[in-house]
């Protein structure tokens, strides 16, 4: 792994023009390490482009970098590409796998099942986020922290280890964290941000949300749902459901939360979480999707009620 992230330096040093994307549906993860690793590399002087397949939730508007996400890639040439937190490069959407005009790739992932699909791929599943991977190589470089990079590596982080209480809130999470804070990083002013500053119609969806709560297992397992009528209803739309399947997992004796998101009347996204002692990621394996142990996803054909029944028989029959 050192080496690779020594090659990734090599590659870094000896190029000009960087590509930089996410999945879509971006994450904190997603785009707190993308827009820290553009921060980076601007401050070295390069000329950096980031592209999302969809916009920037607002959310994460408040992260520096934020503001120069394009919604589609210019008509030129990069030197490299860059693509980070993504699983399967198809994540990254129609417009950037289409995209052939750059000279070489580079893969940046935490997720256990992420395929190797770049020239230089550096995945960890031990790692808490893909802004771990960031700093690490920023760090190797001898890169001085500034506190735009620093905000977004710290975003990164708390936003994927649900602010340090997920089993992925390793020694590597903390002690990157702290070092972030003491390059200028106000976590009060992060926390404000992610978790106090809702806008209303998020609240009006989840509560139409959790009148689904359905736990099932003998208490196991939990999920809930949102409904096309339930977004007309609310004025809210997918980007603001980020954080509703913590609910179910949140119950006592729940170990695996289910939240079904309908994307239209024959398909169903479908995301996974656990308390750790199951890896939810062999469900979503078993529809196609990716992710990791405690954390995973997929999208399925079918009614709600076809993909519910599916996914419970799996779950049912799986610990």
């Amino acid at each position: 792994m050192t080496e690779t992230i020594q090659q990734i330096i090599d590659v870094i040093r000896s190029n000009s023009s960087f590509l930089l994307t996410t999945h879509e549906g971006p994450d904190g993860d997603a785009v707190g390490s993308s827009l820290a690793l553009a921060s980076f590399l601007r401050k070295l002087g390069k000329d950096v482009t980031v592209h999302y397949h969809d916009a920037v939730p607002d959310l994460y508007a408040f992260l520096p970098g934020a503001d120069s996400v394009l919604p589609h890639i210019p008509d030129r040439h990069f030197d490299v590409s860059f693509v980070l937190d993504i699983g399967e490069r198809k994540r990254a959407g129609k417009e950037f796998c289409a995209f052939s005009r750059v000279s070489a790739t580079v893969n940046l992932d935490h997720h256990l099942s992420c395929e190797n699909f770049a020239d230089y791929n550096l995945i960890d599943s031990q790692a808490a986020a893909t802004g771990v991977l960031v700093y690490r190589i920023a760090a190797a470089y001898g890169y001085l922290f500034d506190p735009d990079t620093a905000l977004c590596i710290y975003t990164a982080i708390i936003t994927d280890t649900g602010s340090f209480r997920y089993s992925n809130a390793n020694r590597e999470a903390f002690t990157v964290a702290g070092e972030m804070i003491e390059c200028g990083v106000n976590a009060w002013d992060v926390a404000e941000q992610l978790y106090e500053n809702q806008p209303l119609k998020r609240l009006k969806l989840l509560a139409q949300s959790l009148p689904t709560l359905d736990v099932f297992k003998d208490g196991q397992a939990a999920s809930v749902t949102v409904t096309s009528d339930m977004y007309a209803a609310s004025g809210a739309d997918a980007e603001l459901t980020d954080g509703f399947v913590n609910y179910p997992r949140s119950i006592r004796g729940v170990e695996v939360a289910i939240f079904f998101r309908q994307l239209d009347e024959k398909k169903i996204k479908v995301g996974f979480r656990s308390k750790g002692n199951v890896n939810v990621a062999v469900f979503s394996a078993a529809f196609g999707g990716g992710g990791h142990h405690n954390a995973a996803g997929c999208t399925v054909e079918g009614t709600l009620d076809e993909v519910k029944a599916q996914v419970y028989a799996i779950v049912e029959r799986s610990f």
